[in-house]
Formats: C-alpha cells, sequence, structure tokens
C-alpha cells in the first residue's frame, strides 16, 4: 500500500521520495502569520507553462502535484499537466484527489447502503469491518425527500416535515446508523436547506490545513448541480454515487485531461435582467458550442461585476449547458460572500493570502488580477455582452431553450400543434382555446367550484424552489417586491394553482421577513412549503384530484412554472407537460396570470381591485430598490448562527429518530433498505478475465436524443399499475405510502422495476399510430423465440424474460444519452435489468462513467452513423464486439442480424476513456474494484 490518507492531507510514504518537494514555500497573511503550500509559481519555474493555464486547471494541478506518490498518481502525470496545451489530443488522465465529498439523501442513502454492504461482505469474509472508512470528510445534506402536500397556508411547513418524517423514517433511521458507524460521516437534517446552498453558504472551506499544509478546497457530490461552488472559486463537480464512493474510500477522481472553454462576459446587465436570465441565455449558448466533458472559465470585466450570488446561479446550471464546471476565479467579491456569510476572519485571511500567494487571485480580464486575460491559454473562447441579455424563460421540455419572455405566448401556441418531433405536444390547433370544468367522475361539481374551468396553457404550478434562484438574494428579493406592488394593486393568485415557496436555506426567510416582504408573498399562496428541493425535482405532490382528471380526460396542456433548473418531460408533475423555468420574480408573475398563454410584454398581468388593467412594469421592483435592501440578505451573524444549529438544535423530529447501533449493519426487514445484489458471490481474487463482446443481444429498447437519468430512472411518482407499485402493494404498501422513487433508491427491488418506467419516454420499437404520435411508457416489445415473442409488455417484465432465458439486451439511443442528474441508479438499474450495452450518437458525462462503473459497455457511433440510419427496428440481434483488452476510446464492431437473415457490420467507438475505467471495467465494476483494494490491502 501505498499512502494512508488522513482526510485529504498525506502520511508520506518513506519509500517514496518527493520529486517536487522544492515546490513547498511559505506564504505570509496581513496579520503576518505564516504557512506552508505546494506552491505552483515555484513548479513553474521548472515547467513554465503553468503560468499559461486556466485558472481551474491549476488548482487540479495543485492536488495532483501534492498527492504525487508514485502509485496513485504519478511524476509524469504532474508533468502531462503541467504542460496541458489547449488544443492537444486529449489521451492523457488526471488522478484528482479531492478534499471532502458531499451528497444529498436521494443519492446519499444508495451510496450508505452500498458502504453498507461493503461493511457486511468484509464481515462475511472475516475481515474488520471498519477497512471500510472514508478518508476524506463526507456530508450528506437531507433535501430531496419534502413534498409540497400543503401549500398556501403558514401552516404548510410544519404539516409537511411532520409527512417527510412519517414517510422516511426508516431511511432516516439508516441515516443516524450511518451517523454512529462511520467517523467521517455528517449529516444535516431536514428543514435546514438544499444541499448547494448549504455548501455555499456554510460547508465550503476557502483552503484547508492538515499536515501543516494549506491546500485549495476542492470536491465532488453525488449531484449533478454541485457546480454551484464553482461561483466561489472551488473546484468541484458532480458525479455518480459509485465514483463518490471510491473518491471516499481514497481512489483519484480519474478523467480525462479536458478542453477549458474561456467565457468572456463583457458589459452590464440591462436594467430588469435578471441572474436567471443571464443563466438562461448562457446555457442556450454553450449547448449550441458543445461543452460536453470540458471546463468551462468566465473571464472579463463582465465577470468581474457580477455578484457572488449571480455567479454561483451561473456555475449552478453547468449541467443544463453541458460543462464539467462552470468556474469563477477568487476575488475581492468571494472574500466579500464569505465574510458576509459568517465565516472567521483568520479562515478568510488565509484564503485571500494562499490564492494570491499562488498567482490566482481575481479575475483574469479585470483590474487588480493575478493575470491579465490574455496570459492564459484557453482551448476556444465564446463571448457576450451582458448588455444583450433579455428577460426569459426556457421550455417547455429543456432547460436549454431560451424563450424571449415576449414570445413565450406564442411560441407555445406554435408548438401545441407541432409534432412531437420537433419538440411539440401533437395537438389540434383548434383544440387551444377550449375550456375544460373539472369534475371527479360522474359527481356533481360543487356550486363554489362551478366557475373554475381548465384550458391548455394554465398555470397549475407556480413554485419558488432550487438553490439555482433561492441562493440569490437579489432574485429572492424582487419577488418579494413584485408581490408587495401586486397586493398593493389589488392583484390575487387562483386559489386551484399550487404556489410554493421553498428556499434553499432559512436565511432566505429570515431577510424576506427582515425586510417585510413576507407577507406579501403568503398573501399571494406563496407561504413557505419547506426547505429543500421540492418541485424542482419532482416532488410537487399531487395536483388537486378533479384537476388532474380534467386533465387527462381532455388530453390538456397544462403548464408548472419554476425557479428551477431543470424542466424535462414528466419531472416536475406526471400530467403537466408543459415546464418552464423562469425567475422567481417572473413565477410570481405567471401565478397571477394564470396561463402561459398571456403575452406578459403586452397584456395586463391581471385586473385590480378597482377593474383597472395592471401590467408587468406596473409591478417589476427596479434595481434600485432590490439593491437598497440587500444589506438585510448578507448578514454574517444570521448565517452562523442558523449553521450552529444543526449541532446545537437540529429539531425535535430529527432527535426522536432512532437508528440501530454497530459497525455493520443488520439490515432489519424494510421496504426502503436492503442490502444491495452488487457484491452477491464477492471474492478476494478478481474473476478470470472474460471475453468482453456481448453476442446474440437483443433489442431493449431504440431511443431518440435527450434521454435524461430522469427518463431512465425517474425521481417522482410511482404508479399504482407500474411493476414497481405492484411490488410495493404486494409487499403490504397502501398507495398512499408509496412516496417516490427517489426516496426508494435504498431498495434495488423497487429501483429495477423503475428503470425505464418514465411515463413519458419513448421506445421507438413501439409501431406509430396513424397520426405520427408515439406511445409514451416504459413498454419494449419482446424478441426471443416462442412463447410471447412480438408481445407489448413492461421494460422490467421483458428484462426478466430474457434473463431467465440467458439473452443479453442493448439499448440504442440518439445525441446526449443520460442527460440531467447525476443519478447511479441510472446505470445500475440498466446493469440489473441485464442490458450489457448502450449504444448512443453521443453520452453525457457522468452516465457515460456511472455505465462503465457498473460493467455495462457504453458504445459510440461513427460520425454520420445513427441507429435511424443502419435501419434499425428492434427485431434484430445484435453482436458487440470491442477489443478483448478494452483500449481506451478503442474501435469496436456493430454486427446487426437482420430478421431476413442478412448481416450489417459498423465500427463503434468504445467510451470506457481512461486506463483506470479499463480496470474497473475488468473487475466488474467500481464497487468490487474498490472492496478488493480496501481488504487486500
Amino acid at each position: 500500500m501505498g499512502r494512508v490518507f488522513q482526510g485529504d492531507a498525506p502520511v508520506p510514504n518513506t519509500r517514496f521520495k518527493h520529486p517536487f518537494s522544492s515546490a513547498v514555500k511559505t506564504f505570509r497573511t496581513a496579520s503576518g502569520k505564516s504557512g506552508r503550500f505546494y506552491s505552483l509559481p515555484a513548479l513553474a519555474q521548472q515547467f513554465p507553462n503553468v503560468s499559461r493555464l486556466p485558472v481551474s486547471l491549476r488548482i487540479v494541478l495543485e492536488s495532483v502535484l501534492r498527492h504525487c506518490d508514485g502509485e496513485k498518481v504519478l511524476p509524469e502525470q504532474v508533468a502531462q499537466l503541467a504542460n496541458w496545451q489547449p488544443n492537444a489530443p486529449r489521451t492523457d488522465e488526471i488522478p484528482f484527489m479531492v478534499a471532502r465529498v458531499v451528497l444529498q439523501d436521494f443519492t446519499g442513502v444508495p451510496l450508505l447502503a452500498d458502504l453498507a454492504a461493503m461493511r457486511s461482505t468484509a464481515e462475511r469474509l472475516g475481515h474488520d469491518p471498519q477497512r471500510i472508512e472514508p478518508l476524506v470528510p463526507v456530508d450528506l445534506v437531507v433535501d430531496h425527500s419534502v413534498m409540497v402536500d400543503h401549500y398556501g397556508s403558514k401552516s404548510a411547513l410544519d404539516l409537511n416535515m411532520k409527512l417527510e418524517f412519517q414517510r422516511n423514517k426508516e431511511r432516516y433511521q439508516f441515516l443516524k446508523w450511518g451517523m454512529q458507524a462511520f467517523e467521517t460521516f455528517g449529516v444535516v437534517p431536514p428543514g435546514f436547506g438544499i444541499v448547494h446552498q448549504v455548501n455555499l453558504e456554510h460547508l465550503a472551506r476557502g483552503v484547508h490545513l492538515k499536515g501543516g499544509l494549506y491546500y485549495p478546497d476542492t470536491l465532488v457530490g453525488t449531484d449533478s448541480h454541485t457546480t454551484m461552488i464553482n461561483g466561489i472559486g472551488v473546484v468541484g463537480w458532480g458525479v455518480g454515487g459509485i465514483e463518490a464512493e471510491a473518491a471516499m474510500l481514497g481512489q483519484p477522481v480519474a478523467f480525462l485531461t479536458p478542453d477549458v472553454v474561456g467565457f468572456e462576459l463583457t458589459g452590464r446587465l440591462r436594467e430588469g435582467c435578471t441572474a436567471t436570465d443571464l443563466v438562461l441565455t448562457v446555457t442556450e449558448i454553450l449547448r449550441k458550442h458543445k461543452v460536453v466533458g470540458k471546463f468551462v472559465e468566465f473571464f472579463g470585466e463582465g465577470t468581474a461585476s457580477l455578484s457572488l450570488p449571480d455567479r454561483a446561479t451561473i456555475a449552478n446550471m453547468a449541467p443544463e449547458y453541458g460543462a464539467t464546471m462552470g468556474f469563477f476565479p477568487v476575488d475581492g467579491k468571494t472574500i466579500d460572500y464569505f465574510r458576509g456569510t459568517g465565516r472567521g476572519s483568520a479562515e478568510i485571511e488565509a484564503f485571500e493570502a494562499y490564492f494570491r500567494a499562488q498567482g490566482l487571485f481575481g479575475v483574469p480580464g479585470a483590474p487588480g488580477a493575478s493575470q491579465a486575460a490574455g496570459d492564459i491559454q484557453y482551448s476556444q473562447v465564446v463571448r457576450l455582452d451582458l448588455g444583450q441579455v433579455t428577460p426569459s424563460l426556457a421550455g417547455p421540455k429543456r432547460p436549454q431553450d431560451r424563450i424571449e419572455l415576449g414570445h413565450v405566448a406564442r411560441q407555445f401556441a406554435d408548438l401545441f400543434s407541432r409534432p412531437a418531433a420537433e419538440n411539440g405536444f401533437n395537438q389540434p390547433a383548434a383544440l387551444l382555446h377550449t375550456r375544460h370544468q373539472p369534475h371527479l367522475g360522474e359527481q356533481p361539481v360543487p356550486t363554489a367550484q362551478k366557475k373554475l374551468t381548465i384550458g391548455n396553457g394554465d398555470v397549475l404550478i407556480a413554485a419558488i424552489t432550487s438553490c439555482t434562484n433561492t441562493s440569490n438574494p437579489s432574485v429572492m428579493l424582487a419577488a418579494g417586491l413584485l408581490a408587495k406592488k401586486a397586493v398593493e394593486a389589488g392583484l390575487k393568485v387562483q386559489p386551484h394553482i399550487k404556489t410554493s415557496l421553498a428556499p434553499g436555506s432559512r436565511v432566505v426567510t429570515e431577510y424576506l421577513t427582515r425586510t417585510g416582504l413576507l407577507p406579501y408573498l403568503e398573501k399571494l399562496g406563496f407561504a413557505l412549503a419547506g426547505y429543500g428541493c421540492t418541485t424542482c425535482i419532482g416532488n410537487a405532490g399531487d395536483l388537486r384530484p378533479d384537476i388532474g382528471e380534467a386533465i387527462v380526460r381532455n388530453d390538456l396542456v397544462c403548464a408548472a412554472v419554476l425557479s428551477g433548473n431543470r424542466n424535462f418531460e414528466a419531472r416536475i408533475h406526471p400530467r403537466l407537460k408543459a415546464n418552464f423555468l423562469a425567475s422567481p420574480p417572473l413565477v410570481v408573475a405567471y401565478a397571477i396570470a394564470g396561463t402561459v398563454l398571456r403575452d406578459l410584454m403586452t397584456e395586463p398581468v391581471g385586473f385590480g381591485t378597482r377593474g383597472q388593467a395592471v401590467y408587468l412594469g406596473d409591478i417589476w421592483p427596479s434595481s434600485d430598490e432590490v439593491h437598497a435592501l440587500m444589506k438585510a440578505a448578507m448578514h454574517g451573524k444570521t448565517y452562523r448562527e442558523n449553521y450552529e444549529r444543526i449541532a446545537t438544535e437540529p429539531g425535535g423530529l430529527w432527535e426522536r429518530i432512532r437508528g440501530v447501533d454497530g459497525l455493520a449493519y443488520t439490515w432489519p426487514q424494510s421496504t426502503y433498505i436492503a442490502e444491495p445484489p452488487f457484491f452477491d458471490g464477492f471474492a478476494l481474487q478478481a474473476p478470470e478475465q472474460t471475453d468482453p463482446a456481448v453476442r446474440a443481444a437483443r433489442v431493449m429498447a431504440l431511443f431518440g436524443d435527450s434521454i435524461t437519468t430522469d427518463h431512465i430512472s425517474p425521481a417522482g411518482s410511482i404508479a399504482e399499475a407500474s411493476p414497481a407499485g405492484q411490488w410495493l402493494l404486494a409487499h403490504g404498501v397502501q398507495k398512499a405510502d408509496f412516496n417516490s422513487y427517489g426516496a426508494r433508491r435504498g431498495h434495488h427491488e423497487v429501483m429495477i422495476r423503475g428503470t425505464f418506467a418514465n411515463v413519458r419516454i419513448k421506445n421507438l420499437m413501439l409501431p406509430a399510430g396513424p397520426d405520427g404520435s408515439r406511445e409514451e411508457g416504459g413498454w419494449t416489445l419482446y424478441q426471443h423465440e416462442g412463447a410471447g415473442q412480438g408481445q407489448k409488455m413492461s421494460i422490467y417484465d421483458a428484462a426478466m424474460r430474457y434473463r431467465a432465458a440467458g439473452v443479453p439486451t442493448v439499448v440504442f439511443a440518439g445525441e446526449e444519452y443520460g442527460t440531467g442528474s447525476s443519478r447511479d441508479w441510472a446505470a445500475k438499474g440498466t446493469q440489473l435489468l441485464g442490458i450489457r450495452a448502450v449504444v448512443a450518437r453521443s453520452f453525457e458525462r457522468i452516465h457515460r462513467s456511472n455505465l462503465v462503473g457498473m460493467g455495462v459497455l457504453p458504445l459510440q457511433f461513427a460520425p454520420g452513423d445513427s441507429w435511424e440510419s443502419l435501419g434499425l427496428r428492434g427485431d434484430e440481434q445484435i453482436d458487440v464486439l470491442p477489443r478483448p483488452d478494452l483500449q481506451p476510446l478503442s474501435e469496436a464492431t456493430l454486427v446487426v442480424t437482420r430478421a431476413d437473415g442478412s448481416l450489417l457490420t459498423r465500427p463503434l467507438v468504445l467510451r470506457i476513456d481512461t486506463p483506470v475505467e479499463v480496470n474497473q471495467f475488468k473487475a466488474g465494476g467500481i464497487l468490487p474494484y474498490v472492496l478488493r483494494q480496501l481488504l487486500g490491502a
């Protein structure tokens, strides 16, 4: 064994002399204190190219340099990164050791289940279970479990939290076991906020001090929006749970050396534009530049002009524009933010002094920066004048589909009748303006509700939600000011619209209360519903039953408007087909308007108490009005006192939870938590290498473009008739207690049945209808010879039949397969269904890596090829033939045997990208690979 890691600080291996030890230097703080660190300017004396590297790459280089031990990190890997060139072929991998790991509970609970299973396996093999212990600090924030069951009243928060604890008792007991079983595992209980906002405001450190050395904060997190932390100059990104497990157990996060795209911002935002409008514009631009797998680094005077919360908003949505990171260098505004959020003066002083000593302080291209923008080499440069940004929404199905505010009504009307292939809803144009009265079955409509009608374009959910925006005081204060002006003008929100306020931190309600704005939001229905992700991750709760029935009965295209970061199909609510991302003040405005068919730039938002027309301009707050209240939002003592309560006042509901004791989990009977099957038959001796080829496989699905991890492994509600719903009923769980797929991720029997169970997914194996429409839902056509051949059945049922017959299966897809959340169950479920390979035109970064980590082959079509161009129908037999040694990014062969016996052969690219991934795949996946290392050491 080369090194043992205590936290992030390496304990030296006495057999290895650090080849760059001369780079250890001393820096001094403003008060005269000194600290030792690995100096990048000193390294630049040996490798002059270091001084031209993008800032984000230099921070990664510091970690590689500091951890160079001759085993996990080699001296030549330090040299390779130090000599990075902006447009060189990307064949080298970077072994990145992170300072810490953050988790949210939907991904954290299955990760903890994997760690518990590792300990159980170690115990069964006669080893000390404590060998399985995170070697870096791990913080889990419980934020994904609260649902908006109650809304629009001051009692909503209390009622929703009681329901949350009632539903999730078994999960929270499991977390309590983890807290006592692992020394480095901490939990932020429910009701404190969203992981990324808590990370930004509290968990993140500017620099760490361990082993006598200072080093910068770095991390990975089990949520794709971990990138929000890039807004304060911290290098970090989202990974799947299985990668995070490896990182916390002392393994490097291995990734291909990236391109770095420089994004120069110039000018200033116009009056009336928000950070939300800016991030939707940035997302649209960068999607067009295809930045998947790349670092994006912002520079220029416009970048320096942005407040830190504005930067964090842009960094948060890096997954939506496809980048690994959206990075902002540390500067004076970063230091001010640390002060404003209550960090200690000694920490802030060391933070600033460290980055100045490294030559990394300031935004390149802005006054006072350590370097001019021209001194840094980027792979390419993208530019945006902030003055060109206009008020916008994004939708109705993807976050990169930006629509200027004045075009929303027209765009919705156009998409209403367009075919699904053009992102439309495939409805007859003549039905756009039809209205329907909600009622349940044959029951008479109550007199009080007879005036209510529902139609296409109606806003039925309006949610101020998500860390993307609720971490930003400017847009939250703008929402409160707009609500104040609207109430004073006599505007109201119709009570059937599900309105909610779910901030990512308790501090938000503190400053909304202090400024007197919260009562106005409450009067419009935006009462506090919870501190968590809620609507943004599908925890919107149910619609009113009669409204839900009216939508289904009349096939209506109704809408949600939310201040979130994702609006993929069926994510927000399974019955709402149109979902729009917007700034918090626009969420309030659309709730008042009640429809997306009203042009808020030219038509009234509503009518006041005297019948007067009230326009958006009448109630939109000015930037001066917002700025006047900003001091109330950045109050260090408030932040400090709030987060101290995690230890001192975690809440009575949390304190009453009792978990089992012991170093190894005993796996009590539960429909939430079960020992996962990934270590069944595990042996310390690695299995003999077998041919990785997939032969005589059947096609499980033919998918189009932009299949998201929400499509593959939904997080939302569980349908009663679905395979997962039927399993829960058979195990004594009533429909009212199903909870969500996200909450059930600790139990593989639920999750395997939920894989590809999204109600909006379209398997194009199924024939099109007469009008060209496609059937939605997790269906396939079973193709194995014999009974049932050609029969339509659920993907789960077909997979079990294929597995019983010993027949492997494959999936074909288009562009951007696996886009969306860092959802490891999208890969775990794929593997457990017996799918051996996924062939797509392109992959999103995290899901591709997760597939490799679970032993599923990801392969990419050659340019110009697709399953459509090859004429696949789904009734073919498939052979996938990679090289036996699985050379990274090598050529593989696809052999298609058609139903008539004819053959087609085409080249593919194996998307196992790095040598570490090859080793993990050969070991049966990353989990057994890591466990063998830990127990064999």
